[in-house]
């Protein structure tokens, strides 16, 4: 049921707080909310104060750059800190000092970490950071020929991503001037078509040794059909991989069922693990048994025989056998706080939420501002084809809007000049902040215009 349709069924007008309270009232996970901290206006730098109540939560549509801390993180981190202090390099093994020995610490998150992006546990690995999980899946991937040596890729991909790309071209020996090719939106369009995207792998293909997109764009806030793209890939015999740093925790994934040759994730968007937090890998099953080239370290060495230090070892298969190194356990521990409560609901249900609260927020936008004061919603208009994130184009300098939205306990992100990308995060927040932020923003937009 659509957000105008819950409208409707209540009786209540769209545009009004009185509706607002009634979703909130009748939201299935709304008791998810006070498993986080959100921030209150009397604790933030930015806020003025005489413009705010204090002891107000603050509006936070960040999560799409860093999400909030989750409540049992803390308690988490502060047990295991017990253990340092008090058994010291015991807490590493099972009969130490600790209950979460230390030296299988990703086991903890790797499953739980599956079951939301749609893989099975032995696909998943907990390792790293984005970028470095990129480059890691691109020696196995990314295997150019005379013949295949092309990369395909959305267009405005997030920088990270296009610098990854462009170096492992050079490093392989090829111009990035003939290896990538870069699919744009058209002539007067915002986000690029997904027919577009097939049409660049039907034309490309057969030169083409991998296609790698960002499940969802950073900019636009695009949805890609992962699963369609997968399979023209494969069908010119390309690799196909994603960077899914702003899909996982946001939209349903299934990179099992849809034979993704790889993934790889941050956590501390919409994963909630904490700045900086670790990083997640996937690698089909399907390549368990396949022999290629890949960087290696000890802790790719099957468990029982890592610590006897030899220099002929088994290692695990697939993913797992691509670890390097001892995953950090603060940062391990920290997305676990975050995972335990994601257990507490499904992504079917987050979606619907985030469904409803991301078409409220398009829908009063389009009721509350025209003419001079209207804005463009660059992503797609579909649902199906976005995350919980709208991006909106003014035709003025954001700087300043910005600013005063700061001033008044929004906290959201933009990116110069003129794009402000908002993101209503199901988990924690309400359709009550939604309402209160349109307020705010129709205050700060009108205030300008009246000195205009």
């Amino acid at each position: 049921m659509s957000i105008e349709e819950q409208a409707k069924e209540s009786g209540l007008a769209l545009n009004t707080i009185e509706f607002a309270k009634h979703m909130d009232e009748n939201d299935p996970i709304k008791h998810l909310r006070d498993e986080y901290l959100v921030p209150k206006n009397g604790d933030l730098k930015c806020v003025d104060q005489s413009l705010v109540d204090a002891e107000e939560s603050c509006i936070y549509f960040c999560g799409n750059s860093l999400g909030l801390q989750p409540k049992r993180t803390r308690q988490i981190i502060n047990e295991e800190l017990d253990v340092w202090a008090k058994g010291g390099v015991t807490g590493h093994f099972p009969d130490g000092q600790g209950t979460r020995p230390w030296v299988s610490i990703d086991s903890l998150v790797t499953g739980k970490c599956a079951k939301i992006v749609g893989a099975e546990a032995e696909e998943v690995a907990i390792m790293n950071t984005l970028t470095v999980n990129l480059h890691f899946l691109m020696v196995p991937f990314y295997t150019p020929t005379k013949d295949r040596f092309k990369i395909i890729v959305e267009g405005k991909a997030f920088p990270s991503d296009h610098f990854a790309v462009i170096s492992q071209i050079k490093q392989r020996g090829y111009d990035p001037a003939d290896a990538l090719i870069e699919v744009q939106p058209r002539e007067g369009e915002r986000c690029i078509r997904d027919e577009d995207l097939l049409a660049a792998i039907e034309e490309h293909g057969d030169t083409t040794a991998l296609v790698l997109i960002g499940g969802v764009h950073y900019y636009f806030g695009q949805f890609f059909d992962l699963q369609t793209i997968a399979k023209a890939a494969h069908e010119k015999g390309c690799f196909f991989g994603v960077d899914l740093a702003h899909a996982v925790g946001n939209v349903p994934l299934q990179l099992h069922d849809w034979e993704v040759d790889f993934a790889c994730w941050c956590t501390y968007k919409y994963l909630n693990s904490g700045p900086g937090g670790i990083a997640g890998a996937f690698v089909h099953e399907k390549h368990t048994d396949t022999k290629r080239p890949y960087f290696a370290g000890w802790w790719g060495v099957q468990l029982q025989e890592r610590f006897r230090m030899e220099h002929i070892a088994e290692f695990m298969p697939g993913v797992r056998g691509m670890q390097l190194s001892n995953p950090p356990v603060w940062q391990v521990l920290s997305l676990l706080g975050s995972l335990e409560v994601f257990e507490l609901t499904s992504m079917n249900e987050l979606r619907a939420k985030s469904l409803l609260l991301t078409g409220f927020l398009e829908s009063l936008i389009k009721d509350n501002f025209s003419g001079k004061n209207a804005f463009e919603v660059i992503t797609p208009a579909d649902p199906s084809r976005r995350g919980c994130q709208l991006s909106i184009l003014f035709s003025r300098p954001i700087k300043p809007v910005f600013d005063e939205l700061e001033k008044r306990g929004v906290i959201c992100d933009m990116r110069e000049p003129n794009v402000m990308r908002l993101a209503p995060v199901p988990m924690y927040n309400t359709f009550s902040d939604v309402f209160r932020f349109v307020t705010l923003l129709k205050e700060v937009v009108e205030g300008y215009t009246a000195e205009e």
